[in-house]
């Protein structure tokens, strides 16, 4: 795959890649040892690994909104790219839900297993949910990250959501309904860029691509910038049906998507340029200027509180 417009260095994909190796193969005895004894740090160890891996690769990440912080949630995401599984891991404590064939890959069906993913045949609908591993870990505490798409794509667009894999919404604790948080995440900039049409399968992997060869090509290429946008937070019991939530959290997670592709989600002023692995910001879509109001209202920077706070208190003593 070449296109003269991309810039690919050799040098670069052999050493991010020689580095990760090195510091993949160092990490798994030491999480293999840690879920064997049940240590709480098997826990961390993922969110730290991703995290670390996402620096290695060149991804840097612009997040928006507020992840979720019930436990259990299930969050709900699109799907185009492997990349997906280091940028969702490292800013989400939770594991995967995976097709069984992830499982049977080598060396990241031994990653996945690491992480506790739980494998799933998609061609079974979860009818007997309590009885499987995933209603387990959800009744244990566990959040999980799910791609209703059931598979992955070009990135352009969002997939139409199979209703089936959201079955596990339903799942209840305690009489209480399971939290689900849509997300998205675009592939926005590479090198400051933006990526079009021509540049996503250079990011994304579907289809009949080869594995080996499309990663070969892609840790080659320059800084890649994500966008994240964390959505509201919902429940089944504010829907009529899993039908409905589902349409509600594919409507959210294009909306997030389109605006991301379209520019509508930008960074601060002066801050695309600045090479900050991540940014997690608490802003709306620059569109919807009544809910940016909303946001500074109930979200103000250090800067602005300590302001009203000298205002307020030259006020008390006049």
């Amino acid at each position: 795959m070449t296109d003269p417009t991309v810039y690919h260095s050799r040098l670069t994909a052999i050493s991010r890649a020689s580095v990760y190796a090195v510091f993949t193969l160092a990490l798994i005895p030491v999480q293999a040892i840690a879920l064997l004894l049940r240590l709480p740090l098997s826990l961390r160890i993922p969110l730290w690994y991703h995290r670390i891996c996402c620096r290695l690769l060149g991804i840097r990440l612009e997040v928006f909104g507020r992840r979720s912080k019930a436990r259990p949630t299930l969050f709900v995401a699109n799907h185009s790219s492997y990349l997906d599984i280091p940028i969702y891991g490292a800013l989400i404590p939770g594991s995967f839900v995976a097709k069984t064939e992830v499982g049977e890959w080598p060396f990241f069906g031994l990653l996945a297993k690491l992480q506790r993913s739980v494998f799933v045949d998609r061609r079974v609908r979860s009818s007997q949910l309590q009885a499987t591993a995933l209603g387990k870990r959800l009744a244990a505490g566990d959040s999980m990250i799910l791609f209703p798409e059931g598979t992955s794509n070009d990135g352009t667009h969002v997939q139409r959501f199979k209703s089936a894999l959201l079955s596990v919404a339903e799942f209840r604790i305690d009489d209480a309904p399971l939290v689900v948080q849509p997300v998205s995440i675009t592939y926005s900039r590479v090198d400051g860029v933006p990526i079009g049409r021509h540049l996503r399968p250079f990011y994304a992997w579907y289809g009949d691509m080869d594995l080996v060869s499309h990663a070969a090509e892609l840790v080659g290429l320059g800084r890649l910038t994500v966008t994240v946008t964390f959505h509201a937070p919902v429940t089944v019991d504010q829907f009529g049906s899993r039908k409905e939530l589902t349409e509600h959290c594919q409507a959210q997670i294009e909306a997030g998507h389109s605006d991301a592709l379209a520019g509508r989600i930008q960074p601060k002023a002066g801050a695309a340029g600045r090479w900050d692995w991540i940014r997690w910001r608490l802003r709306p879509r620059m569109h919807d200027m009544k809910g940016l109001r909303r946001a500074k209202k109930g979200f103000e920077s250090p800067r602005e509180k300590r302001a009203s706070r000298r205002v307020d208190s030259r006020g008390a003593k006049a």
